[in-house]
């Protein structure tokens, strides 16, 4: 199953590879002619323009020394890697306006960089130089939010070279603007705001997430709040949110990065969870754990070398993708409820953090899917992990109310709606316990229907289950809250009050008053009174059980029936009261 899993998810990976490598090919500025970049007198607002690259495998070269290397034909967007740590870009750029013209580049992505240098060039002669080291706790007057912008004046008819050194500390990846001043001003007003709202609705989940926890109180809620907590932190320090809001670049913040190797640990503990692996799958359970352990292990690394545990961790994370969709396929064949849903929020994942990692890997142009890869996919499957809890709460509980429901029919008499013996059975010594502990008094009575076998025979069983309906009725109305109201089977019925000996007496008139003048009108139109007789007695606190109890208001029914029926007796220590 896992091998047909892996099977369907590489030729995902493959299709998505095709698409990004005919991207890349139909947009290869390779093609283009005339590699310069050509500012004329209208609007400059240039987010897709031809430059070139070089990677600096030294880490160590001069301007000098790269002006004279070979460039690599690229576009304005650049992803390379883990192997291009110092990599410099090249732009050409030619005022053909009438007049000068102040430009200003873009760095967008400049947040996730150690540092990155600026040189602006005329025929191979340095003009001016701007240095931004942000692994350094310093101003960056260069920096606005997580963009660092450079400006430059260009003269009419003339042409000027800008390089930009960038040194990165993991995964090469930055993308390049050319604005003139009011697009420049437009740019950063709006730079960060729609990666701001994504962080905002991660937030508003977890908000529903401890609404959730404070409901169910499982531990998967709190699995689903730390995937939460990191995916936000990655998707802040991925796009800048930190930086754009707060003025905190990613060097300062670098250890968060291993939030990259967090974040799948809790999606995979959540699965483990949610579909009880360990105890109902343990194939898949194993594939889990082992993942688990591969991505604790480089999360467990990073605490010592961030940077040398983020190299291998797209990777791990590719590797993850797989096993997880894997395993949530099998156990979808296999019958589980939740995995379908699991499977389907996870598919979007993946599409979309797939084609993130082929981004970062350098396998494919920027576009405003992969670039944003990771965010999309983080909150698509968080969303869907949202669903699935409230999903599992709802059956939850609804197996708890019918649980409830079936407890209560075990414990009910299904004709007269009163408790049961085995209810009686199970309540009566909590009910002892607890009147040792407090003192309170419990009285009981046993009630017998006068003649009830004479009236089944007389008027037949519909009448006699009418008789019975009724005088339930009867002590429904003359029971309080706290008072235990049971069938003991036939016509015998026991009432346990909370109360002494001399008030249950007076109850039990009551109810034997109240049945006397009880008219039961029969499908004739016949009238039919009928009578009960009572036997009461009080429930001692120093004893073990109800038998002593059931015994005396036994006796006692008995000696009212002996009196000529329809009499309330009351037996205190063996005697008639």
């Amino acid at each position: 199953m896992l091998t047909r899993a892996v099977s369907l998810l590489t030729r995902i990976m493959l299709l998505l590879m095709c698409a990004s490598a005919s991207s890349l090919w139909a947009s290869e500025p390779g093609q283009i002619a005339d590699r310069t970049i050509e500012v004329g007198e209208g609007d400059v607002a240039l987010t897709e323009f031809a430059t070139g690259y070089f990677v600096d495998p030294s880490q160590q070269m001069s301007l000098a020394e790269v002006q004279l290397q070979d460039f690599i034909p690229g576009g304005s967007s650049i992803t390379l890697g883990t192997n291009a740590k110092t990599t410099w870009s090249r732009l050409e750029v030619h005022n053909t306006a009438s007049h000068s013209r102040r430009l200003f580049i873009h760095h967008p992505h400049a947040y996730h960089l150690q540092s990155i240098n600026f040189y602006e060039t005329r025929q191979n002669e340095l003009l001016s130089q701007a240095d931004i080291h942000l692994d350094r706790d310093e101003s960056h007057p260069m920096m606005f939010g997580g963009s660092a912008v450079y400006a430059f004046d260009i003269a009419a008819g003339e042409r000027k070279t800008i390089y930009i050194k960038n040194v990165t500390f993991s995964h090469q990846w930055y993308s390049l603007a050319l604005y003139d001043e009011e697009h420049s001003k437009r740019a950063l007003v709006g730079s960060g705001n729609y990666m701001a709202l994504l962080v905002g609705m991660m937030l508003a989940l977890m908000i529903y997430n401890f609404f959730l926890y404070l409901s169910a109180r499982k531990v998967e809620n709190v699995v689903y709040a730390l995937y939460l907590i990191s995916g936000t932190i990655w998707v802040g320090l991925s796009y800048g949110v930190a930086a754009n809001f707060l003025g905190v670049y990613s060097a300062a913040l670098l250890q968060l990065n291993s939030n990259l190797l967090s974040m799948p640990s809790f999606l995979v503990l959540f699965m483990m969870l949610i579909f009880e692996t360990r105890r109902r799958y343990p194939r898949e359970h194993l594939a889990l754990s082992l993942m688990l352990t591969l991505l604790v292990a480089d999360f467990i690394y990073s605490l010592f070398d961030v940077v040398g545990a983020l190299k291998p961790a797209s990777s791990l994370a590719a590797m993850m993708m797989v096993v997880t969709f894997g395993v949530s396929l099998s156990l979808w064949r296999k019958g589980e409820p939740l995995a379908k849903y699991f499977l389907l929020g996870h598919s979007m994942f993946i599409i979309f953090n797939m084609s993130a990692v082929f981004y970062y890997k350098g396998l494919s142009q920027a576009n405003q899917i992969n670039s944003h890869g990771v965010g999309i996919g983080i909150l698509l499957e968080a969303l869907m992990m949202a669903f699935i809890l409230s999903y599992r709460i709802k059956t939850l509980e609804q197996l708890k109310a019918k649980q409830g429901e079936l407890k209560r029919q075990a414990n009910t008499d299904p004709m007269t709606h009163l408790f049961n013996r085995r209810y009686f059975d199970v309540t009566s010594p909590l009910l002892l316990t607890e009147a040792k502990a407090t003192g309170a008094h419990w009285t009981l009575l046993i009630i017998d229907i006068d003649n009830f076998k004479s009236i089944n025979d007389t008027y037949g069983h519909h009448v006699g289950d009418l008789v019975i309906i009724e005088f339930a009725a009867v002590l429904k109305q003359n029971q309080r809250p706290q008072d235990i109201a049971c069938r003991f089977g036939g016509d015998e019925f026991v009432l346990l009050l909370n109360c002494n000996l001399d008030n249950a007496t007076r109850i039990a008139e009551r109810i034997r008053a109240n049945t006397e003048r009880l008219p039961i009108t029969t499908q004739e139109g016949e009238k039919l009174h009928f009578t009960v007789s009572i036997g009461v007695h009080p429930v001692s606190s120093s004893a073990d059980n109800m038998q002593e109890a059931l015994q005396g208001a036994d006796a006692a029914l008995y000696e009212s029936k002996g009196l000529g029926r329809n009499k309330v007796v009351s037996r205190l220590n063996g005697s008639a009261a």
